[in-house]
């Protein structure tokens, strides 16, 4: 399935969290939005480690064997909805039947075929594991933007599928060629 750009919609671009972020699950967060329509948004946080499990227990779990390619694999929290659902955010030089084009040569999966074709080291050149998303309802993250909780910023591999997390969020925010010392914790409107 192939996902159309939508005029004022930021499906492919990443969500920077503002220094006033109230929610603890996303302070200082970085998501990468795989879907953001009038019904909604969908996004993985991809600078957080999921605490308590690693690739090869994950996979353990699943009945998929694992080879020692699976051991510098780490497993990310995506976000606080249904963290027992697994995604895969991928480059797409792997694409299952399933798998969803996003943006930019980024791919999203959700089945147990990119995990093992990962465990296998047949799998994408780029992948993030994360278990659970991050999801708005419908006007909620656009309510969120106005007011100024979040950033947005063009995704990039590096930000995407780079290992060093923490960095992500001051990245981020260089990408935009904002100071974020800088950052005011007021909200405003021009």
């Amino acid at each position: 399935m192939v996902m159309q750009k939508t005029q004022g919609y930021l499906a492919g671009q990443l969500l920077i969290a503002m220094p006033q972020m109230q929610d603890p699950r996303f302070a200082r967060s970085v998501v990468y939005l795989c879907a953001h329509s009038a019904e909604g948004a969908m996004g993985l946080v991809v600078n957080r480690l999921m605490d308590g499990i690693t690739f090869p227990e994950l996979l353990e779990q699943l009945g998929i064997e694992a080879t020692g390619r699976c051991d510098q694999i780490r497993v990310h929290l995506g976000g606080p909805v249904e963290g027992g659902r697994g995604f895969v955010l991928h480059s797409t030089d792997y694409m299952h039947e399933s798998s969803m084009i996003v943006e930019g040569g980024v791919a999203l999966s959700a089945t147990v075929d990119v995990l093992r074709a990962i465990a296998l080291g047949g799998g994408p050149r780029n992948s993030l594991l994360a278990l659970g998303y991050a999801g708005w309802g419908a006007g909620q993250l656009d309510a969120e933007i106005r007011e100024n909780v979040w950033l947005n910023a063009p995704a990039d591999d590096r930000l995407l599928f780079g290992r060093d997390l923490d960095a992500k969020w001051e990245s981020a925010i260089h990408k935009l060629g904002i100071d974020f010392a800088a950052l005011s914790v007021d909200a405003g409107h021009a």
